[in-house]
C-alpha cells in the first residue's frame, strides 16, 4: 500500500467536523498525521496547522521549522503561537491550558485510540466516575475536535515514514515522572500480557459505550434545578449528585483541574437533606441553604 492509499483508508476513519480544519501540530507523529489526513479530507486551502511552543525545551525553535516545512510541504497554512507557563504544579496541565488558550475554537487535536485508552486508565487510578471513563468523546465539544479516536498510534507513524517525515521525539513521553508515560511504558504491556489482547483497543470500545450512557445522564440530569433542596431530595441520589456536580463544575469549582471529588459532593448532599445548613467545598467555595433554596458561595464573598 502506497502513502495515498493509507492515507485514503485511515481519513475514511476519521471524524473531521464541518469547515476549515485548524489543527493543533507539535511535530509528533500523530499530529503530523493529522496535518496529512486533514489535507487529504478538505485540501490544503481549506487546512491550518497551528503550533504553539510552550518554551520547555531548547529545541523548541527547530520543531516550529519541522511544522512549518511539512505544511509548506502539504500545502496547508502555518501559524505559530509562544507562550509562557505560569505556575509551578502539574506541567502536563499547565502547558495544555495554555495552549488550548491560544488555539482557536473548534481546532483539531492528533489524540488516538491509545491517547484515549490511556487517559481512562488515568483517571481510574484517580478514583474518577463514568465521566473520567468516557474522556475526551464529550469534553469541550464545540472548543476541541479529536476526529482520529478510530486510528492507533502506529498507524500515524506509519503515514510519517511512509511520506517520508521523521516526527519530532518528544522527550516528556519518555519522563517517567510523568504518570501518563508509566501508564503507556509499563502499565500497558502488563495489561496486554495478562489479558492476551490488545487492551487499549477495548479501552477504546468502552469509554464510547460509556460516553452514550453518560450522555443519557447528563440530559437527565439537566432537568433537575441544582438550586432547589427539594427537586434534589426527590431526584434519584445519582441524578441528584450530577447535577450538583455539574452545577459547581459550570461555576468554576474545581480541584487541580478536576470536577469536586465524591468526598465534596457528599457534604453537599448532606446540606440538601437538611443535615446541615451550610458546608465547605474546595478552594475556599462554600454552599449555603435557605428557605431550601442552595447558594454557591465565591472564596471572599462570605
Amino acid at each position: 500500500m502506497n502513502a495515498t492509499e493509507l492515507i485514503g483508508e485511515l481519513a475514511a476513519r476519521c471524524r473531521f467536523p464541518d469547515g476549515h480544519l485548524h489543527c493543533a501540530v507539535s511535530g509528533g507523529a500523530d499530529s503530523l498525521a493529522l496535518l496529512m489526513l486533514a489535507v487529504h479530507v478538505r485540501g490544503a486551502p481549506h487546512v491550518t496547522a497551528w503550533h504553539v511552543d510552550h518554551g520547555l525545551r531548547a529545541a523548541s525553535d527547530s520543531e516550529a521549522s519541522l511544522v512549518q516545512r511539512v505544511a509548506l510541504q502539504v500545502g496547508a497554512g502555518f501559524e505559530s503561537r509562544t507562550v509562557t507557563l505560569q505556575g509551578s504544579s502539574n506541567l502536563e496541565a499547565r502547558a495544555r491550558d495554555a495552549r488550548y488558550a491560544v488555539l482557536p475554537d473548534g481546532v483539531c487535536t492528533g489524540h488516538t485510540a491509545d491517547d484515549l485508552a490511556e487517559t481512562v486508565l488515568a483517571n481510574l487510578l484517580r478514583g474518577a466516575g463514568m465521566d473520567g471513563l468516557s474522556p475526551m468523546q464529550r469534553s469541550t465539544p464545540t472548543r476541541v475536535h479529536r476526529p482520529m479516536l478510530g486510528l492507533r498510534r502506529s498507524e500515524t507513524k506509519l503515514v510519517c515514514a511512509q511520506v517520508g517525515v521523521v516526527p519530532f521525539a518528544d522527550p516528556m513521553n519518555e519522563d517517567p515522572a510523568f504518570l501518563r508515560t508509566r501508564i503507556r511504558h509499563r502499565l500497558m504491556p502488563v495489561l496486554d500480557e495478562v489479558a492476551q489482547r490488545d487492551v487499549a483497543a477495548v479501552l477504546a470500545r468502552s469509554a464510547e459505550v460509556i460516553a452514550a450512557d453518560v450522555a443519557i445522564l447528563d440530559a437527565l440530569a439537566d432537568e433537575i434545578d441544582p438550586t432547589d433542596a427539594r427537586a434534589l431530595r426527590v431526584a434519584p441520589e445519582a441524578l441528584a449528585r450530577r447535577s450538583l456536580r455539574r452545577w459547581m463544575t459550570e461555576a468554576g469549582i474545581d480541584t487541580d483541574r478536576h470536577p469536586p471529588t465524591l468526598a465534596t459532593i457528599d457534604r453537599a448532599m448532606a446540606v440538601v437533606r437538611g443535615e446541615a445548613i451550610g458546608c465547605d467545598l474546595l478552594n475556599g467555595w462554600r454552599l449555603t441553604r435557605t428557605q431550601q433554596r442552595l447558594t454557591l458561595v465565591r472564596p471572599g464573598d462570605r
